[in-house]
């Protein structure tokens, strides 16, 4: 038997101007047969039973999915084996997973083999660890916030400078390209995911766009400055998409989840991807052996020079104040994971690791049922 693959990997959370925002029901969606829902502690090795768990799935033949931590890029919140519709995430704060149907689809694994004594021995300092974290948190979404009402200020003026005519010319003929010059609404079976492609982690901005594109042979690159119509673009394209009764995977943008940076119409093979500096992605073919053609579309031209000119201050103020805020976003996200990690270690200290690991074959076990291997 040939060993499975990781045929995504994805953020299911993220941190962002809204603060922590959740796309957790989409991580394998209403038609799951078995969903395990893993409670317990900081540092009571949720994320390495995922990863054990996953190891051996892979080796057994499976395909995954693999769900990262937009805190902790190195922790799984979650992996699902899409073809069984069988998936294990972590139900804890932030992304609080509850049963939706306990018994019948959804099951609680609880990892708490921890020594109550040696906890409580460590109460203040964990009371004051948890303290700081949440304090770093709400510091790094209010900068975030900030951020977002500079990008407002900025995508305004660009707007004024924005021409429709041209730039609905621009979007037609892509549109015509992806969905054909008469494209029936109404027709097929619709179905739409949401996830991150990308997050802000405490080790910067981070990715996976290419493990979404792996089987894309059709890529439309859109460019252009906040403002220029290329986020219009990426959200009337998956809407339009929905409306034809297609199949639409909507990866939302990591900083404001209202925005989409990428649209994936699986199907068909087209991917729509909005650049942007932040995002530090290249088109490497190599690495996308399945692509056979990238188009970029350029939204910039659509804004008049003249008229931007007379908003050149207010532009360049407005970024300077965006990077400003969203580089102190991602120090206190730094900051909150050192304090985290301190907080792991009192748990990890207290923990029983020998009831983890049997507990991880019993669930192990449960999933193979489910599966039918």
């Amino acid at each position: 038997m040939s060993k499975g693959r990781v045929k995504k990997t994805v953020f299911p959370g993220g941190n962002t101007c809204l603060g922590f925002y959740s796309f957790f029901n989409y991580i394998v969606g209403q038609e799951a047969r078995r969903v395990f829902i893993l409670k317990g502690g900081p540092g009571t090795g949720k994320s390495t039973l995922m990863k054990q768990i996953g190891e051996e799935l892979l080796e057994r033949g499976l395909d995954l999915e693999y769900f990262r931590c937009s805190s902790d890029p190195d922790s799984l919140d979650a992996l699902a084996a899409p073809d069984y519709r069988v998936a294990i995430l972590d139900g804890t704060d932030p992304h609080v997973v509850d049963p939706a149907y306990p018994g019948a689809v959804d099951e609680i694994v609880n990892l708490n083999y921890w020594d109550q004594a040696k906890l409580t021995s460590y109460k203040e300092k964990i009371i004051n660890l948890k303290s700081r974290v949440k304090h770093c948190f709400a510091a790094c979404y209010n900068s975030l916030r900030m951020a977002k009402l500079a990008r407002d200020e900025e995508r305004d003026c660009r707007e004024q400078a924005l021409d429709q005519q041209g730039f609905h010319r621009l979007a037609g003929g892509l549109f015509r390209q992806i969905f054909g010059e008469e494209s029936a609404w109404g027709e097929g079976t619709p179905r739409e995911r949401h996830l991150f492609a990308s997050a802000l982690t405490p080790r910067g901005i981070m990715h996976y766009v290419p493990s979404l594109l792996d089987e894309i042979t059709m890529l439309y690159l859109i460019e252009g400055e906040p403002g220029s119509g290329k986020e219009m673009i990426l959200r009337e394209t998956a809407e339009y998409a929905y409306r034809a009764g297609l199949a639409v995977e909507v990866y939302h943008c990591a900083f404001d989840p209202a925005e989409i940076d990428l649209v994936v119409l699986p199907d068909r093979k087209i991917a729509i991807l909005k650049r942007f500096p932040e995002l530090n992605f290249d088109v490497d073919r190599g690495a996308l052996p399945n692509l056979k053609s990238c188009e970029k579309i350029d939204c910039q031209p659509c804004l008049g020079k003249n008229a931007l000119k007379n908003y050149a201050g207010e532009l360049q103020e407005a970024r300077e104040l965006f990077d400003r805020c969203l580089q102190r976003g991602l120090a206190h996200l730094q900051q909150a994971r050192a304090l985290y990690i301190e907080l792991e270690g009192y748990y990890h200290e207290a923990m029983d690791f020998q009831a983890v690991d049997r507990l991880r074959k019993e669930v192990l076990a449960r999933m193979i049922d489910v599966i039918g291997l």
